[in-house]
């Protein structure tokens, strides 16, 4: 019983499926995309990073942060293992992934290539100021290019 997550006045979410997410994480919205996409239906908890619940903390012991997917009472973390899981399990079509392995691992190569340098170049534009910000906006085009000329077929 300690798998399942406490919602809403100890009411248990078993069988359902459960979103732990922020509405302006890029993480979060594409997990909630794939739900859409796919017809899942599913109840989204918003957490307040600042003030973390325990579901997050008791379901993500290791990294403590979103999203976090239950589903049947587990959990599953890191939002490129979570589309993983959603494409596996809800295997009807449409697909999140390629057939093909290889298309299947360049797509896997984008994303990762978006978490390592697309989210965290949009993200320093945000938090800077002055010549550190253009300095930061220059980056981002230098990272988009990247993409538009390499990633995009």
């Amino acid at each position: 019983m300690q798998d399942r997550p406490q919602i809403e006045g100890g009411m248990e979410k078993e069988s359902e499926v459960v979103l732990l997410g922020t509405w302006s994480s890029g993480y979060c919205t594409r997990i909630e995309l794939a739900l859409k996409l796919k017809g899942i239906p599913y109840e989204n908890v918003e957490e307040d990073l600042s003030n973390k619940s325990h579901l997050l903390i008791h379901h993500n012991p290791v990294h403590k942060k979103v999203p976090v997917l239950l589903h049947n009472g587990k959990a599953i973390a890191e939002s490129l293992v979570i589309l993983e899981y959603i494409d596996e399990h809800w295997n009807h079509a449409p697909k999140l992934l390629p057939d093909d392995p290889y298309e299947r691992a360049k797509v896997r190569f984008w994303a990762s290539f978006c978490d390592q340098k697309f989210q965290p170049s949009a993200h320093d534009i945000m938090i800077t100021e002055g010549e550190e910000q253009e300095k930061a906006i220059e980056n981002f085009w230098e990272v988009l290019k990247v993409f538009e000329e390499e990633g995009l077929e």
